[in-house]
């Protein structure tokens, strides 16, 4: 039986897994002006939620169900063209490790993090958490779903001061969006690891590598 109060628990904002550092993707956008108010958001997440959140959503999937996670970390990173995004990807998934390992102990996550010191995908550990948690891959989906765009949308409020009353507006109308990536990515993990999707998002990537270089920035992505 599925806990919706464990679901709650994992994709809180405040969950401690190290997501606030992070801006997927906007702050660069931001400066390239290519997010400048509340439209050009939601623009933005779209794109983001339907390519390397559908990715990313399909992997976490396929680890609750119980895939093999070595496997799909070695997916994730065939997926995962950008040094810096796979890189970012391995800390994230070591501090969702030490914060799922804290909340729902269990063997398979202590294997996991026994193979991978430095810390596998996060989308894998988020999934394998969830499985601890007693969620299924639906719910693993969904969560995905929710950061990819929720990271945006937080940052941006930082990034352009935007009203924080509209990025939660942004939020809720891709609400539909996210349910249908979150279905399908669930779909595709039960279909086995070859059937995960790999869509690509090559300026998120490349705009990630540009990022990684300023001297100065808000958020580590």
């Amino acid at each position: 039986m599925t806990s919706r109060a464990a679901l709650l628990v994992l994709a809180d904002g405040r969950f401690p897994a190290g997501g606030h550092a992070h801006s997927g993707g906007a702050e660069a956008a931001v400066k390239a002006g290519r997010i400048t108010d509340a439209a050009s958001l939601a623009a933005f997440c779209r794109g983001r939620l339907h390519t390397s959140g559908l990715t990313a959503a399909a992997l976490a999937a396929a680890a609750a169900l119980g895939h093999d996670p070595y496997a799909l970390d070695a997916a994730a990173d065939a997926r995962t063209p950008s040094p810096a995004l796979r890189a970012a990807a391995r800390r994230l998934g070591r501090q969702m490790m030490r914060a799922a390992r804290a909340t729902w102990p269990g063997p398979e996550l202590d294997a996991l993090a026994a193979a991978f010191p430095r810390g596998a995908h996060q989308p894998v550990v988020l999934g394998l958490a969830a499985r601890s948690a007693g969620l299924g891959p639906e719910d693993a989906a969904h969560c995905v779903a929710y950061e990819t765009v929720s990271g945006p949308a937080t940052a941006t409020v930082r990034l352009l001061g935007l009203d924080p009353f509209q990025a939660t507006a942004v939020l809720a109308r891709l609400a539909p969006a996210m349910d249908l990536v979150a279905e399908e990515a669930a779909a595709a993990a039960r279909q086995g690891i070859d059937a995960l999707p790999a869509a690509s998002a090559p300026l998120l990537d490349i705009t990630a590598e540009q990022h990684a270089a300023w001297p100065v920035r808000l958020f580590a992505t």
